[in-house]
């Protein structure tokens, strides 16, 4: 018999999405979250408010679980205190209940750990692979850096198994042209959460979480070791929101967007610069 899931993050938009999926698919859900569960709960699932503060608290929900989805905490770019808390503190009390249950971790990394590459073009070349280097766009990005480190930690230390997805855009569709590569549909997340659940081993893995896009930034990853591919694509709202930039350089510029641009100050290089100084 398949063991619970445990589900951080589940009042929020990914995760109410993922309760109501992963419930159909038939798994028994644990899920939990600061704020309270907005939707009827589905069927096989429960839920109980908890804080990742609470180390005690995320450790009893996760008894018995053999895979914790972990959705939870700040989810957009903040100042550094407000990330501290929730993305690196509850981030490692989530990763004990995983080694002290024998449970895998799926990790919701994000694009934003990786936002400072300059976007590809029509270079399919220059796409990155997932082993690229790190270059967080802020503080939220940061925050997806360590806990990729953490995974790799954990990993080799404790051999908890880990999968990072690089979430890039996880939207019901795109809204601008940058989308077009980053975009990620619910129901292609819905089924890398299956495969993630299902796969017989992973070891320490990254995937980038965007559906089949044409125009996508990234290139190779570890998707093979969950046997998964995404069967949506951005390409079909390409006249809807192919046009739709913004004015400025940066967020044009980087993989991050305009997460790039906040608190941004520092003198455009010359491609040179850019070159000589990475």
């Amino acid at each position: 018999m398949t063991k619970p899931i445990l589900l951080t993050g589940a009042s929020g938009n990914l995760g109410r999405m993922l309760a109501r999926e992963l419930a159909a698919a038939g798994h028994t859900l644990r899920l939990t979250d600061i704020a309270p569960f907005p939707d009827p709960l589905p069927p096989g699932a429960r839920f109980v408010k908890a804080d990742l503060a609470d180390g005690l608290a995320i450790i009893r929900q996760a008894e018995g679980c053999g895979t914790i989805l972990h959705f939870g905490g700040i989810s957009v770019e903040r100042p550094f205190l407000e990330i501290e808390g929730p993305n690196l503190r509850g981030l490692y009390h989530v990763y004990e209940a995983a080694r002290r249950e024998g449970a895998r971790l799926v990790f919701a990394s994000s694009n934003h750990s990786i936002g400072f590459h300059e976007r590809p073009g029509a270079n399919a070349n220059a796409r990155l692979d997932a082993s690229c280097d790190f270059r967080p766009d802020g503080y939220y990005g940061l925050s997806k850096v360590y806990g990729e480190l953490m995974g790799r930690m954990y990993w080799d230390k404790h051999g908890v198994e880990n999968v990072n997805v690089r979430i890039g855009s996880c939207f019901p569709k795109p809204i601008n042209r940058r989308m077009l590569s980053t975009w990620l549909s619910y129901g292609d997340l819905a089924r890398m959460m299956l495969a993630c659940i299902a796969a017989p081993a992973v070891g320490h893995s990254v995937i980038w979480g965007a559906s089949a896009n044409p125009d996508t930034f990234w290139g190779a990853d570890h998707r093979d070791r969950i046997g998964w591919a995404p069967q949506d694509s951005a390409e079909t709202f390409r006249d809807e929101v192919g046009h739709i930039v913004s004015s400025d350089p940066v967020e044009e510029r980087y993989q991050g967007g305009g997460y790039c641009s906040i608190e941004y100050s520092r003198a455009a290089p010359s491609p040179r610069q850019a070159f000589d100084l990475g």
